[in-house]
């Protein structure tokens, strides 16, 4: 590796000769930029030899019932075939899928009848048994690498807006959730989304400054309530709020309560329009035993 160096350097000297000398930094730079691209062709080097020992060791399984399968981030074939996603044709405000296309802004009765405070939501799944296990994986389980997994389906659902209008803000948790659980799963799924689609993410900007009790043996009446500023924009953050299109970033989309004041707190911001990403939600014609009731969540 030294040689190697040495060589690289000598090479990086020629070049500053056939400049007409030039100056140290000049020189310098050309060396460390040699070295680097050495050193990340060795590491690739590396890497592609270790992997089949890495997989023989600890082979990629299946993120929902721990089964091997061929490479990471993949679900087993029976999992997949449970897991139902969730896309066109659908409400135009709050996504629950529409057995016929509606025509262009179609939405569902309840939305007509009582329209929601953001201005879209979509999710990647129907709450399901496989949807609630990644989730829950993730958040009693600390098996943060499924946010990844998360982000790299929910990025799909981005609603097709310009990007440089868009911000990334998680639903936030209160300040005791956090230390007790140790993080805020829907900011993990947020980095992820932002460093795969470069939309930049505010993890500061909406607080949780009241803590509610969990919400899952609740109606949506009472969740609603609960919930009722338990939210607020830090002033900090108003300026770079206003007029921006605010991707509101959660986890689980149960009745809403909770994305429905996140995004009236983020309209009295002066938010240009709020819509809601979700890696699942309850849909409302799954009967009661739907899952939801066995899932600790803060919405």
């Amino acid at each position: 590796m030294a040689a190697r160096s040495r060589r690289l350097a000598r090479n990086a000297g020629s070049k500053m000769r056939a400049f007409g000398g030039g100056s140290l930094i000049f020189w310098l730079v050309h060396v460390l930029m040699a070295i680097d691209k050495g050193q990340m062709q060795l590491l690739a080097a590396i890497r592609s030899l270790l992997r089949p020992i890495v997989d023989f060791a600890l082979p990629p399984r299946c993120p929902a019932c721990g089964v091997i399968v061929e490479d990471d981030a993949r679900f087993c074939l029976p999992c997949w075939q449970k897991m139902d996603f969730l896309g066109d044709p659908c409400c135009a405000c709050c996504g629950v899928p529409f057995a016929i296309e509606q025509g262009e802004g179609g939405r569902c009765g309840a939305c007509l009848a009582d329209p929601p405070g953001f201005d879209s939501a979509r999710a990647v799944l129907a709450y399901g048994e496989i949807a609630r296990t990644v989730a829950m994986r993730l958040k009693y389980g600390r098996r943060l690498g499924l946010a990844r997994l998360m982000a790299a389906h929910m990025a799909r659902r981005l609603p097709p807006n310009e990007m440089s209008e868009m911000i990334l803000i998680p639903v936030p948790l209160h300040r005791w959730r956090i230390w007790s659980r140790g993080f805020n799963q829907a900011a993990v799924i947020a980095d992820h989304i932002g460093r795969r689609s470069g939309i930049p993410v505010e993890k500061l900007a909406l607080v949780r400054h009241r803590a509610t009790r969990p919400l899952r043996a609740m109606n949506p009446a009472q969740r609603k309530r609960m919930v009722r500023g338990a939210f607020a924009l830090d002033p900090r953050y108003s300026d770079w709020i206003a007029g921006r299109t605010v991707i509101l970033i959660d986890d689980i989309h149960t009745s809403g309560a909770t994305a429905q004041e996140c995004a009236r707190i983020l309209r009295l911001g002066k938010a240009k329009s709020v819509h809601l990403l979700c890696w699942a939600r309850v849909l409302p014609d799954r009967g009661s035993d739907r899952g939801d009731a066995t899932f600790d969540r803060d919405d």
